[in-house]
């Protein structure tokens, strides 16, 4: 396990530079001035503009500003955001409860309908059901977030009325940030309704973010379990006239669930890409948010601090999903 372990962390860390390389050109290929966003209306000399992109470390070379941007990072220093004179790592651990309580709600979803239509799906192989189930998801995997999060709001808040259109809470509801997740906080608060009324604003934004890792994972499941259903052994546990539940769900499933973990896993990606688009729909507080309003004002620490500690987030759960093989196929970790 432990050679392992070190093994993916070796894998990891040219991904971590790669991604640092990219996060340092990315901000800095976009239009736009950050002193001149910084400023805003207030027009500034060239002398005051200087001083400004000297303050900031701006004026540098690139290959400059890069190693002492890898160098505080590797100190645990992500950068200070241009706007709010803040930490970096501090905004984010202060809006990353927000993005992770939307993303695992939209996760739950994800798995308690897409799992069962991909088992389903592949027992009635070739059948109405089946088509029906592939197309569906189909559909869910082609829909662009923000048109899809745009038409349930219409549908469910402004015809129907049932659900809310933005926000985390309702503003009758002060509940006092002691997690930073929502729901838990609005448990160990005494506000009645507030744990209620932070649920419902969850629905809709869970869905829409949720739509493509469901349509992906139902897929995913169905040709994991079409491919394990051919094998001898569960050919050998149907003639022995073992129940439908124990074939599929004990023999099958088992087999077929390294395949759907590692599909799982990678959906943390599409989640938290997904939440850019979906945090700004419903103007959810979140990390999601906060980067498209960091790009829009060129904030560069806040951009590449963000999108660096984004990218150890995915990693950490790849890593976490490649030692979960383990726990269900103690063989993997000899053979990787």
């Amino acid at each position: 396990m432990f050679s392992f372990l070190v093994n993916r962390l070796a894998i990891l860390a040219p991904v971590f530079f790669g991604v640092t390389l990219l996060s340092f050109g990315f901000i800095r290929i976009l239009p736009g001035d950050p002193i001149l966003a910084l400023s805003g209306e207030r027009s500034i000399s060239p002398e005051q503009h200087a001083a400004l992109l000297s303050k900031l470390g701006l004026d540098k070379p690139l290959w400059e500003q890069y190693f002492n941007y890898i160098s505080n990072i590797l100190q645990g220093d992500f950068g200070t955001s241009v706007l709010t004179n803040r930490p970096v790592l501090d905004e984010f651990l202060e809006l990353f409860p927000a993005t992770v309580e939307l993303a695992t709600c939209a996760m739950i979803f994800a798995i308690l309908i897409g799992l069962p239509a991909g088992i389903f799906a592949a027992v009635k192989r070739r059948t109405f059901y089946d088509q029906g189930i592939m197309g569906i998801s189909l559909v869910g995997y082609s829909m662009p977030i923000f048109w899809w999060g745009l038409l349930l709001i219409i549908l469910f808040s402004n015809i129907l009325g049932w659900t809310p259109v933005s926000g985390r809470v309702s503003f009758l509801f002060d509940v006092e940030p002691v997690t930073g997740f929502l729901l838990i906080d609005s448990l160990l608060g005494d506000e009645e309704g507030a744990f209620a009324s932070a649920l419902h604003h969850l629905i809709l934004p869970s869905i829409v973010l949720g739509t493509i890792p469901l349509a992906i994972i139902a897929r995913q499941t169905r040709s994991a379990m079409l491919e394990v259903l051919s094998e001898d052994y569960v050919r050998t546990a149907r003639a022995k006239g073992l129940s439908p539940i124990r074939v599929y769900g004990l023999h099958a499933l088992r087999n077929a669930m390294i395949t759907v973990i590692t599909v799982i896993g990678l959906q943390v990606g599409v989640l938290l890409a997904g939440a850019i688009l979906t945090e700004t729909i419903f103007s959810w507080p979140g990390i999601g948010k906060w980067i498209i309003f960091s790009v829009f004002s060129r904030d560069y620490f806040a951009v590449q601090g963000g999108l660096v500690l984004i990218a150890i987030c995915i990693m950490s759960v790849n890593l976490i999903v490649d030692l979960m093989y383990g726990l269900i196929n103690p063989r993997i970790l000899h053979t990787r």
